[in-house]
């Protein structure tokens, strides 16, 4: 008898019946959506690939009968595609691997999701427009100046194919708590900021919109609790933080931040002539998504310093500070 109350007790551990699955869970983006899934009483998978083991489901995500598998078996409700080659330069010296990651690996998810009823939300950016005349709204005509915009774009229009049921969310740079400051554009300049003997160009040309990975996160589980009830939900979305800063602005952020000197910062304002091309303004507007009450903004200062303090140099100042 107690062995049976026990066994009954044991069935009553409650696991959420709001299913999600994540693939990119191993990246910057994907860790945040998996946590903020998790927290809020939803039973999240996570899938990786190289980084998976052993916290996530480790699938290559261009293997169609492992997707295919997971899918099926877990059924999820809604699935989260963080999964891509992000970086612009990597895409242009490997452009088969992007493509095959960026396209054709979403367009078979799409298809894998539609079969099982998910809701599918794609990832993308702001890369997919030139910059010439923000702000952006959903739209707008697209135009990518470089590989990496161009195979995002092919992505969503992959999706939108082979999924009708799919939400394209574009988003801009990205920033949170990495795991080592090469995995944002925004938290590897924290060494050239530290680093204040050495002085260090900083482009002063590109109009950023820096967004924290847990506001976009957050997007997401709106976005998804939203459409269980309302399945008008579809389509593109965009969603950005709402402070301008060129990279240099960004560093001198980063520098008061961690009151941190940054007179060894130079602002250069000519625009870069090597690597992929960068549009020069791909401000979007994110009024569509305010309107259905969806949204969260962590101020950047705020922000970068939770990101940051733990790779702070000078052991001194984080007690000062956090103590």
């Amino acid at each position: 008898m107690p062995e049976m109350l026990l066994e009954m007790e044991q069935e009553d551990v409650d696991v959420p019946s709001r299913r999600v699955l994540i693939t990119g869970a191993t990246g910057l983006l994907g860790r945040a959506v998996f946590k903020e899934f998790n927290e809020n009483n939803w039973n999240a998978v996570g899938c990786g690939y190289r980084r998976a083991q052993p916290r996530f489901e480790q699938i290559n995500l261009l293997d169609s009968i492992a997707v295919h598998d997971i899918i099926h078996d877990f059924q999820p409700h809604v699935i989260v595609h963080c999964a891509a080659e992000r970086r612009p330069d990597i895409v242009e010296s490997q452009p088969d691997a992007a493509s095959q990651l960026n396209v054709a690996a979403s367009a078979n998810l799409a298809k894998e999701a539609a079969g099982v009823g998910a809701f599918l939300i794609y990832i993308s950016t702001d890369y997919v427009f030139d910059g010439t005349s923000p702000p952006y709204k959903e739209t707008d005509v697209p135009n990518p100046l470089n590989l990496y915009g161009k195979t995002k774009l092919e992505g969503e229009k992959a999706v939108l194919e082979n999924n009708e049921e799919t939400a394209v969310l574009r988003i801009p740079v990205l920033y949170g708590e990495v795991e080592r400051l090469e995995e944002s554009a925004v938290t590897v300049m924290f060494d050239k900021v530290q680093f204040s003997n050495k002085s260090a160009n900083m482009d002063h040309w590109q109009q950023r919109f820096p967004t924290n990975v847990k506001d976009v996160a957050a997007v997401c589980r709106q976005l998804a609790e939203k459409r269980m009830l309302d399945p008008s939900i579809k389509g593109t979305f965009h969603w950005s933080g709402n402070e301008q800063m060129t990279k240099y602005e960004m560093a001198c952020a980063i520098a008061d931040a961690f009151n941190l000197p940054s007179s060894h910062l130079r602002p250069i304002t000519d625009s870069p002539v090597v690597g992929a091309l960068r549009p020069k303004n791909a401000q979007l507007d994110c009024s569509k998504l305010e309107m259905l009450g969806i949204g969260q903004r962590t101020p950047f200062r705020a922000g970068i310093r939770e990101s940051l303090w733990p790779f702070l140099v000078d052991k001194r100042w984080r007690q000062t500070v956090f103590h």
